[in-house]
This record gives structure tokens, sequence and C-alpha cells, in this order.
């Protein structure tokens, strides 16, 4: 996150409590983090100390600054990490879910970030103190292969290929009811919700346009596998999505949540409720390595949770 940060209240926000405007637009930042750096006198309206309750009008200029982490801030982890490929360049993980890839507003333990600076000193700087090594991110929830870069040319090679989309990412998602088509592409463009703003939607009025090729793997009762590639990176894009085509992500708890219909073979909705996150994973990435140039290909196997559920799925076929 950027050291400080500029808005402009837009026609459509005047009349918003001045917190709950920054929570919506910062996804990083929660309301309590909101709150702390407006009591520090941190968020300024039109070069003016802001208080919680202010109502923002149209036009306003709100300066954040947030304070600079401590060199120290972050302390290594041993938390296990399953390393697919490493190197002096590049170090490729199988990220496991409920496993933050990098500190935020809040939270300054327990992510990616903190287990990798146990293993190695060696990571690149070029994303700032909090982001030591990380080029693109997972969410949370989302496991799979995600790529690490150990000094900083090689963090500004990766992230060239990431802006550039010439990366080759598939995902793999279990997603409800029959998706009617055995390929296709979804071409719609996302962006903050207009009333949710913690949400991506296509609901927006401020959209990027998001391109998701899918095929489908497998179809099951009340669901379906899909192998999904991107041709934009948006955030929560694939999420985004399925649940516009209305085949969310099975056990998402953010977009498009459902209950397992009530005719559903047992096993399989009690192993949906355990698992209690998305199952979206990051399968295959492909990228030009930085050093040499050759293109190298890493395959991510299946979480365990995820592997069970369709172990479950096929034996109730």
């Amino acid at each position: 996150m950027k050291k400080n940060q500029t808005l402009i209240v837009p026609k459509e926000n005047a009349g918003e409590r001045l917190d709950l405007f920054i929570t919506g637009r910062i996804a990083d930042l929660s309301r309590s983090a909101v709150k702390n750096l407006l009591d520090d006198g941190r968020v300024l309206i039109n070069d003016k100390p802001g208080k919680p309750g202010h109502k923002v009008k149209e036009h306003d200029v709100l300066t954040i600054s947030l304070p600079e982490p401590k060199a120290d801030i972050l302390t290594p982890e041993e938390i296990p990490l399953q390393i697919l490929y490493e190197d002096a360049d590049i170090i490729v993980v199988n990220k496991p879910a409920d496993l933050a890839v990098h500190p935020g507003a809040g939270r300054s333990s327990g992510t990616l970030v903190n287990a990798l600076l146990a293993h190695t000193k060696e990571l690149s700087r070029a994303g700032g103190p909090l982001r030591r090594g990380i080029v693109h991110r997972l969410d949370k929830d989302t496991t799979g292969a995600l790529v690490i870069a150990r000094n900083d040319s090689s963090h500004a090679n990766l992230a060239k290929q990431f802006k550039e989309h010439t990366t080759g990412r598939k995902y793999v998602a279990l997603v409800w009811g029959s998706v009617k088509d055995a390929e296709g592409i979804i071409d719609m463009d996302i962006g903050r919700d207009i009333v949710q703003r913690k949400k991506i939607s296509v609901r927006t009025k401020r959209s990027r346009r998001a391109i998701t090729h899918y095929k489908v793997l497998k179809r099951y009762p009340f669901m379906t596998l899909l192998e999904l590639s991107l041709k934009t990176g948006r955030t929560h894009q694939i999420r985004v999505h399925l649940t516009a085509i209305n085949h969310p992500v099975v056990g998402d708890q953010v977009y498009g949540k459902r209950q397992s219909p009530s005719s559903i073979n047992k096993q399989v909705s009690d192993k949906i409720k355990e698992m209690k996150r998305q199952c979206l994973h990051a399968m295959t990435l492909g990228l030009k390595h930085p050093g040499t140039g050759a293109y190298m290909e890493f395959t991510a196997p299946f979480p365990e949770d995820m592997a069970e559920l369709l172990r479950i799925l096929d034996n109730a076929q």
C-alpha cells in the first residue's frame, strides 16, 4: 500500500461518513484502522484534520498519510511451505488456504512473507518492507502456485510479465450449477461495487475490462468442475465473473454464497461446510525465468481438503 494516498469524493458518494468512505475505497484498511488514522490526525479533508462522522462533499480532497512501517516489523515465522521450485532468482510455492500473502492494516504476522523470511533472507525489496519478494497475490483462501522474487532484478522482470499478461495461469474451480457450454469466454467489465464498496462487481461506475476463459473438466450433480485462464488479472476476477454468470465458486463466503441443495449427497454437503472457503486453486503457473529467459511451467497439487471433496464427488457418482 502506498504511504500517502489522495482521494477525491465523487458526486455519488457525497453525504457518506468520512470513515466509511475511506474504508470502502481502500480495501486493505479496516474501519478500526481508519479510525486510528483519524485519531492520529493522518486524514486531512481539504488540508484540515477530519473526524470519523464528518459527511464528505462532492470534490472534497482527502489526503491519507499511512505510518511508515518499522524496519523490524516483520518477524520470521516457521510456517510450513510447500516449495515447488527454488533457485537464486525465484521461489515458487504452493500457497495453502487461510494464509494471507503479505501483512496489511492490523496484521503483521502469520503471512506468507513471514514464512518466507524464516526460509531465506534473500527476498526482493522492490515491493516495500511489508511485501518482501511479493510480485503477485492470491486471495487468502485461494490455494496454488505463486512465484516470489529473490532480488529486485527478478522482481522487475516478473512484474513486467504480469503487467503485460504474458504469464500462463490456469485455475481450477468447483462451481455451483451445470455450466451449459463445454467452454466459453466471460468478457465483463468489473470494478468496485456501487453499493458494497469493499466488493468487486460487474455493477460498477469505474470499470476495467476483465476476460476469463473457461472449460468444463467434469460435471457432478449440482456442480461443475472448471478450468479457467485469465486474459486479464483483476482483483477477485474469477470469483466475480463466475457469480455474474450464476455459477459462483462453491464455498465462496463473499461472492454468491449458497447453501447446499437439500437433495445433495450429505457427505458432500458436510465437506463443503467443513472447508469454509472457496474451492478455487491456482493449478498452473507459466513464466519466463527472469535470469535465463527460459519458459518454465509449475503445477501445484490440489490441497488436501479440495482433493478430498473431489474424491467424495467421484465416489458419489
